[in-house]
């Protein structure tokens, strides 16, 4: 990808999150259930990928790799509701007319680079909590796992529009491009 290219894709990322829709538990919840069916769709295949990338059997690649997903995407969406409210903390004596809370909020635009040695598990398991605190993510994949990085960035696209969640393919170039932009969170 070109730096334009990752420009441009970055303040379409930027202008979704501004609008607000992922501030909605709901919405979040409704695509944490969405990427957790296409997951299971795609079973199949991705033990073929990682298997083509790393050698890894299918009864391993769940246990170490796809299980671990769904398991936190189990967890988030039964969670997430209870994570996003807005908690009462104590209001000082001189405040005493005052409430005070803490109340979660997402950063904003992340930028999510995953490893080779476990390549689904750690390019979806970020995803699915930054998904569910609200924010928007940009994932660039490691070079040294192409087959498992295919079938990623197929469910990303099933699942999410380009503007919510995207994945970037490439090597030290794309690297270089994407940590001289500014995200709210990497």
């Amino acid at each position: 990808m070109t730096q334009t290219e990752i420009e441009k894709l970055v303040k379409k990322q930027r202008d979704f999150f501004n609008s607000g829709e992922t501030l909605n538990v709901s919405f979040r919840i409704s695509a944490l259930e969405k990427l957790r069916a296409c997951i299971i769709k795609y079973e199949k295949k991705i033990n073929q990928a990682i298997c083509a990338d790393l050698g890894k059997s299918a009864f391993e690649s769940y246990m170490c790799e796809t299980g671990l997903v769904l398991s936190e995407l189990t967890y988030m969406i039964k969670h997430t509701r209870k994570f996003a409210k807005e908690r009462t903390v104590h209001t000082p004596l001189a405040q005493f007319h005052s409430r005070s809370y803490q109340k979660p909020s997402p950063y904003g635009v992340v930028l999510i680079m995953s490893p080779w040695n476990y390549p689904f598990l750690l390019s979806l398991d970020p995803i699915v909590e930054a998904v569910a605190a609200g924010n928007v993510v940009l994932l660039k994949t490691s070079e040294y796992s192409p087959n498992t990085n295919k079938v990623v960035k197929r469910i990303i696209e099933n699942v999410f529009p380009k503007e919510y969640v995207s994945c970037i393919f490439g090597g030290y170039e794309e690297n270089s491009l994407l940590l001289q932009k500014k995200f709210d969170y990497i």
